[in-house]
């Protein structure tokens, strides 16, 4: 949780709240909560467990890429 505070922290495009997964068991639910911590990216990537801070870079930035067309698919050119 502190590397999100510390990214929060460094660029206003990120927020970092930290919920006590057992006082919210409806969250713990809907976000399907087995470990600690869970890092939750704009409701739809999860990262799980303790990282690196350069690996926790790494799983941001692959959550907010947009996604990937297959090559040779030049529908988005049209």
């Amino acid at each position: 949780m502190r590397l999100a505070y510390q990214f929060a922290m460094e660029n206003d495009n990120i927020r970092s709240d930290a919920i006590e997964a057992t006082e919210f068991p409806e969250w713990t639910s809907k976000y399907r909560v087995h470990a600690v911590p869970k890092t939750i990216i704009n409701e739809s990537y999860s990262i799980e467990g303790s990282m690196s801070e350069e690996r926790f870079l790494d799983e941001i930035l692959r959550a907010i890429q947009p996604p990937h067309t297959p090559e040779g698919d030049d529908a988005g050119t049209r």
